[in-house]
């Protein structure tokens, strides 16, 4: 009977093994199609002009430097904005509040915020700092937006890892005399680092992909100026991908621009995320020595 059992719980564990890694390979796959789609139909668009010019003729011909720009500053808005409020958020949820309603509250609040469509964000940012703080459609509003949408990602993440870190580092660092804070800055952020460069790199990959909040508080048709200060509108990839598709002047003959675009985007989403994983990893193997 025993035996009986034991190869039933056997076969349980390798179905259950084998349903895992069928999972891994399958998202796998989509993945590498995904980008085989956009490298085969977008790879005859990429070229240096492609990159270094701003579009013509309608955004028929011509290059995606502003949208490229757009991107890449929008990101940066949202990373110097929210990664400071979410993880000083975090550290107030796990070392300085005590648990209570208070706490839930706050914490169902976030999670829930996390299930926000975009588009509610685009419309809040559109309603909030397009009009009633009067910053009107600019670099700065759509990374103000950007950065809410991705504060409940750090900060979950960030959490996380600041719970991960164990408790003898505070015991000690307390026991040697240091201040909470200083226990906090010294012994628990460093050690929680890694982790919350994480939650950063998921933020800012959802962040650099999004259309709808943007498309009302930061994005523009077209603009083949730089921004020259944050209250100027910006061309971004996304919103330029869904132009290109949806409303452009000749749809079909830019077909080949809407796929280049999609990739240069995909590469600029996989060149931020490469920066922040290095970061990380140096990080980490100097926590080891």
């Amino acid at each position: 009977m025993s035996q009986k059992i034991s190869w039933r719980r056997t076969n349980f564990q390798k179905i259950i093994f084998s349903s895992f890694s069928a999972s891994a390979v399958l998202n796998g796959a989509i993945l590498i199609l995904i980008v085989y789609f956009l490298v085969s139909n977008g790879i005859e668009a990429i070229s240096f002009d492609f990159l270094t010019k701003p579009p013509i003729d309608s955004m028929t011909r011509g290059g995606i430097l502003p949208c490229i720009v757009g991107t890449s500053l929008l990101c940066a808005v949202t990373i110097i904005t929210a990664l400071p409020i979410g993880v000083a958020s975090a550290i107030y949820l796990n070392e300085y509040a005590t648990k209570g309603k208070l706490v839930r509250i706050i914490r169902m609040g976030i999670n829930n915020l996390a299930g926000v469509p975009s588009i509610v964000f685009g419309l809040f940012g559109l309603a909030f700092f397009c009009i009633i703080l009067k910053i009107g459609v600019s670099l700065l509003a759509g990374g103000l937006t950007l950065a809410i949408m991705t504060l409940p990602v750090i900060i979950a993440s960030s959490e996380e890892a600041l719970k991960s870190v164990s408790d003898t580092y505070r015991e000690a660092s307390l026991a040697m005399g240091a201040t909470k804070w200083q226990t906090i800055y010294k012994v628990i952020l460093p050690a929680a680092f890694p982790g919350i460069i994480t939650g950063a790199i998921l933020g800012l990959s959802r962040a650099a992909g999004e259309t709808a909040p943007i498309m009302y508080t930061g994005a523009v048709f077209f603009s083949p100026m730089m921004p020259s200060s944050p209250f100027d509108a910006v061309m971004a990839l996304p919103y330029h991908i869904y132009v290109l598709a949806t409303a452009g002047t000749n749809i079909e003959a830019t077909r080949h621009l809407q796929y280049g675009t999609a990739l240069v985007l995909i590469a600029l989403v996989f060149g931020m995320n490469l920066i922040a994983i290095i970061i990380r990893s140096r990080v980490r193997k100097k926590m080891k020595i």
